[in-house]
């Protein structure tokens, strides 16, 4: 089937034309320095109510052959994909064929009863699952060992608990969407691939997007994917797992703007209004609080205007798709490895474009506003999450999990981190309870609604080898199906974790005799952040582990008695 043209729209007045072309003008400017002969790039398309704006391919597509990127040429759009899979679950519930309030196990009974409140297919849609992915449990066990596709379904399957109760809590998990995508095979009967060409791609006029499973597939017309390498130059992108459901579509910018025109347009060739619009209606947890994520996108205000959008990221690509749906401006840009962040770059396209259109930028409040707050760290006894406060550019801001500290909210009382700033639900603090002159020695966290009480934690962190002392030994894990071992190297608590398929090792920190974070001595892992571990005890022994990435929960590992 040939691409359907997008469709036709009034010229626009005299008069916006000079700001239009300067503003397109400040844009390519922003694209012009990856216009490079030996490093990977990025491909940009821009429209405005269906008319083509800007369209250009920087960079190289292949450093090894010396071939340069096109605006037809293929690129991984990671996360991207994920609502492109939530309009197939959304097509098979039109069908009847299924219902997005299914219990998980109705499709793949397989998988363990771990609650009795879900998951539902709802809850894999919008992250409120509660399920591990099976991506950073693989990554966990294994580092970045390769895999052909296989483990992930078992992985699942083999987890004993949930993060949280289905529907509590959001956290962003890729191994949610991979279980639509095998959900999507069993109730059609067809490919994940075979399906969202018949039913989408094909309908729509999408010729060049596809969904590819891993990275050893040999694609026509896709770009290498590329990452800086230690010791300079490139090195291959290479995504350890398989991708479908969570983020393996690769697509062009030609494709992507054809879906965003149908997205936001009133008239639907494939699926209904209401499907489309469930993709980006907000979703309400168990508490109340609201979180700016659909089935597969986020809709929330940006300077005064509502934008739709979701980002991607695996290793050696990034995008970025948004749509300011009252101003018909469709944006989409790809890269293959190029140092630009593509989220930031679209942003700055809707600041050019629609100028007046937009408010100001929001305050953020002032880390000399809170000088108690900053450089203090504190830790939930009962769930074993951390906070710390930290000045970001002048900033206050907090990190969460261990993660970078990031820029807080201020406003109606409040202090707070959204899903712009973490792929999580809202994080809120009363700032009425904060004495700015005053180091808090508790803090109320409210997490997706919920309250948490934590504790400030000690500034000066134990001796590493006396609690060495304590936490050396074997540990076991079958929800991993690993092993590991804790162990003083050189000066340095190292916590190494043996998988059937690889080993990952983690230099760990101590910050109180009981927490304690983690990072990964693999270069690409360690720049994604820190893990952390709680200690479990019984009589003052230590007995067990439990260990919280960004995106999955209380992993635990068992002490493993000596037999000497």
């Amino acid at each position: 089937m040939s691409p359907q043209p997008l469709p036709s729209v009034p010229e626009i007045p005299a008069s916006a034309v000079a700001a239009e072309a300067a503003a397109l003008a400040a844009i390519d400017a922003l694209v012009a320095p990856f216009n490079r002969g030996d490093a990977p790039g990025l491909t940009v398309g821009i429209a405005r109510h269906g008319r083509l704006l800007y369209r250009r391919a920087v960079g190289m597509a292949s450093l090894e052959m010396g071939v340069a990127l096109t605006p037809t040429t293929r690129m991984r759009i990671a996360s991207t994909s994920k609502h492109f899979t939530a309009m197939a679950v959304l097509l098979l519930a039109e069908d009847g064929l299924l219902g997005v309030d299914d219990a998980v196990q109705k499709h793949l009974p397989e998988l363990p009863q771990l609650s009795a409140n879900g998951p539902t297919l709802r809850h894999l849609l919008t992250h409120t699952s509660g399920w591990r992915g099976h991506d950073e449990l693989w990554a966990i066990a294994h580092g970045l060992t390769f895999t052909r596709p296989g483990p992930g379904l078992p992985a699942m399957a083999r987890q004993s608990e949930l993060n949280f109760e289905p529907g509590t809590h959001m956290v962003y998990s890729n191994g949610g969407y991979f279980l639509l995508a095998k959900i999507v095979e069993r109730v059609s009967g067809l490919g994940f691939d075979a399906f969202l060409k018949t039913r989408l791609f094909g309908p729509l006029g999408m010729p060049d997007t596809a969904s590819v499973a891993t990275d050893l597939d040999v694609v026509p017309g896709l770009a290498g994917l590329y990452m800086p390498a230690p010791a300079g130059g490139w090195q291959r992108g290479l995504y350890p797992c398989e991708l479908d459901g969570g983020g393996s579509l690769v697509s062009t910018v030609d494709d992507m703007l054809r879906w965003l025109a149908h997205m936001r347009g009133d008239q639907k060739i494939v699926g209904s209004a209401r499907s489309w619009a469930l993709l980006s209606e907000p979703t309400t947890l168990s508490s109340g609080s609201k979180v700016s994520y659909g089935f597969g996108l986020a809709r929330h205000p940006y300077r005064g205007v509502e934008i739709v959008h979701h980002a991607g990221a695996v290793l050696g690509a990034q995008s970025q798709m948004l749509s300011v749906p009252a101003h018909g401006l469709d944006i989409i840009v790809m890269s293959n490895g190029a140092a630009v962040a593509p989220s930031t770059l679209a942003l700055k396209a809707v600041e050019l474009l629609l100028g007046d259109a937009l408010q100001p930028p929001e305050a953020r409040p002032l880390a000399s506003a809170f000088p108690a707050l900053v450089g203090q760290r504190y830790h939930a006894p009962s769930t074993g999450r951390l906070i710390a406060f930290a000045d970001v550019a002048g900033k206050l801001g907090m990190s969460w999990q261990a993660s970078a500290a990031k820029p807080m909210h201020q406003g109606e009382g409040k202090l707070w981190l959204d899903l712009q700033d973490l792929p999580t639900n809202d994080l809120v603090l009363d700032a009425s309870d904060i004495d700015p002159q005053r180091t808090p020695d508790t803090l109320v966290l409210h997490e997706g609604g919920q309250p948490r009480r934590f504790e400030r934690m000690a500034e000066t962190a134990p001796d590493v080898a006396a609690l060495a002392g304590q936490l050396c030994g074997d540990y076991t894990s079958p929800d991993l199906d690993a092993t590991a071992r804790m162990a003083l190297v050189d000066g340095t608590l190292m916590f190494m974790v043996q998988g059937r398929h690889g080993m990952h090792a983690c230099a760990v920190t101590p910050l109180s005799a009981d927490v304690m974070t983690l990072v990964s001595t693999d270069p690409v892992l360690g720049q994604m952040g820190r893990s952390i571990l709680n200690v479990e005890r019984e009589a003052g022994r230590v007995v067990g582990l439990r260990l919280d990435t960004s995106r999955s929960r209380n992993i635990h590992f068992a002490r493993q008695e000596s037999l000497a």
